[in-house]
């Protein structure tokens, strides 16, 4: 009687504003007060089902197949903003694949749990390590009470709770190349790389790179504040962190592997070096650290914040790069305004002395800066290879400058590519129907970039 009394109440509601809800009928709202219900049932018997309310999880339960999760109404619920934002086939995309984190602590408890709450299917969680009390101030999910527990096994019971649809396997084990086989196997969609030392990490990104897998890096999080300066680039690219540049040295000195690796990382210099062990019985020992001997020897201080966000970051990446979101992550590089304010009035000097005139010069430093920066990175048109990021970028403009692709139409910012001086004088010599014949391949790319210019500026 009391849940038909509160329905009355609320179509009495519903009828006194019925200017503003007049399409809404008696039946519909009768239809989604009993969906909100059968959800509401739903959901209790999932939480029953895998512990929330008293029950334990038995190992390896799973409700569905991930290639039918969006079929359920409770799941296109909860992931209903990722559908919104991504769209029905893109998000399937993402709830069909299998993803791999290895390193479980600040920035892969963080990139974990938004793969999860973002609707990814399939997780293996690997971790050697146990949650301790210093760890709570940047992991993402443990408490006190799972202090001494194996971090994934604590993610997973917690997982558990957030999407027990998702399949999750949690693996108590240290990476190393004798795991490889047994971790790498299953043909992950993507694997996330979050550890913190350089033999383990080195050795997990060359197996990525050998069998062909998708790997994101973290670089250094540790003793570090400011979050403006975390960016995504290749590994050739990273600078001011000393881990990305003993892992570039091994990865090249050991497995001729020079770059090609996306990661995450802090353009920040560290605010604070490691701190020695001072054991005593108000600190840690280094016993609580090294539960594989001496794979700590020092402590690195951590605000929890900037770990949190790495994995936030990876996390993000990851998950448009599993819906097949294109988009350009920043590029890095090292130019200021003066930069581009040379480039440009080089861009006019050039314009003055092969078309006798400035007139059809139709941008100015701010757009000149967009058209370096983001269009051509850095570098020129002609040095545009993925696999060279960071390794040929131009870090100054003493032998770059902006040209027209087509000298029939002004320079606009949908109609300039950026070149070096020699490169320059060879392309004012020919047309673009002979690079079209010639270089195909340099056309097309060069078409592309400047297609994505008219889009950006809606020309």
């Amino acid at each position: 009687m009391e849940e038909r009394a509160r329905q009355l109440l609320l179509l009495a509601a519903v009828a006194g504003v019925g200017a503003a809800f007049g399409a809404l009928s008696t039946a519909a709202v009768f239809s989604f007060l009993s969906r909100a219900k059968r959800r509401e049932g739903y959901v209790r018997k999932l939480l029953e089902s895998n512990g929330g309310a008293g029950g334990k999880t038995a190992p390896g339960a799973r409700l569905h197949d991930s290639s039918d999760l969006l079929s359920d109404e409770v799941v296109a619920e909860q992931l209903t903003r990722n559908i919104q934002f991504f769209g029905v086939e893109s998000q399937k995309k993402v709830t069909e694949s299998f993803v791999v984190v290895i390193g479980l602590g600040g920035v892969g408890s963080h990139a974990a749990s938004m793969l999860l709450r973002s609707g990814v299917g399939r997780l293996l969680l690997v971790d050697f390590d146990q949650v301790s009390l210093s760890s709570l101030n940047r992991h993402a999910v443990a408490t006190r009470e799972d202090v001494g527990t194996p971090k994934a096994y604590c993610l997973k019971k917690h997982f558990s709770l957030i999407y027990p649809e998702c399949q999750i396997e949690a693996r108590v084990q240290l990476y190393d190349s004798s795991a490889e086989d047994e971790i790498l196997s299953g043909q992950p969609d993507f694997v996330l790389d979050c550890i913190d030392n350089i033999d383990t990490k080195v050795s997990l990104l060359a197996a990525c790179v050998r069998r062909g897998l998708r790997v994101l890096s973290a670089m250094g999080a540790g003793a570090r504040a400011d979050p403006t300066r975390i960016r995504v680039a290749d590994l050739r690219e990273s600078s001011n962190d000393p881990l990305s540049r003993a892992v570039r040295y091994r990865l090249k000195k050991d497995h001729g592997i020079e770059g090609g690796i996306p990661v995450v990382f802090s353009m920040e210099k560290p605010k604070a070096k490691l701190l020695p062990f001072q054991g005593s019985k108000e600190e840690e020992t280094p016993s609580d650290y090294q539960i594989v001997p001496g794979f700590r020897v020092r402590i690195i201080p951590v605000l929890g914040t900037i770990p949190a966000i790495f994995g936030q970051v990876m996390a993000s990446y990851v998950v448009t790069q599993l819906a097949q979101l294109d988009f350009q992550t920043e590029p890095i590089v090292n130019l200021d305004l003066d930069h581009y304010r040379i480039l440009h009035h080089r861009l006019l000097e050039h314009e003055e002395l092969i078309y006798g005139s400035a007139e059809q010069v139709l941008v100015d430093a701010e757009e000149v800066m967009y058209i370096v920066k983001e269009l051509w990175r850095g570098r020129s048109a002609r040095d545009q290879n993925m696999k060279d990021t960071g390794w040929k970028m131009w870090r100054s403009v003493n032998e770059l400058m902006l040209v027209r692709w087509d000298k029939s139409k002004p320079a606009g910012v949908s109609n300039l590519i950026l070149l070096k001086f020699s490169e320059a004088d060879a392309h004012e010599s020919t047309t673009l129907d002979q690079i079209k014949d010639e270089e195909p391949e340099f056309y097309a790319m060069v078409s592309r970039v400047l297609k994505r210019a008219e889009t950006e500026f809606a020309l």
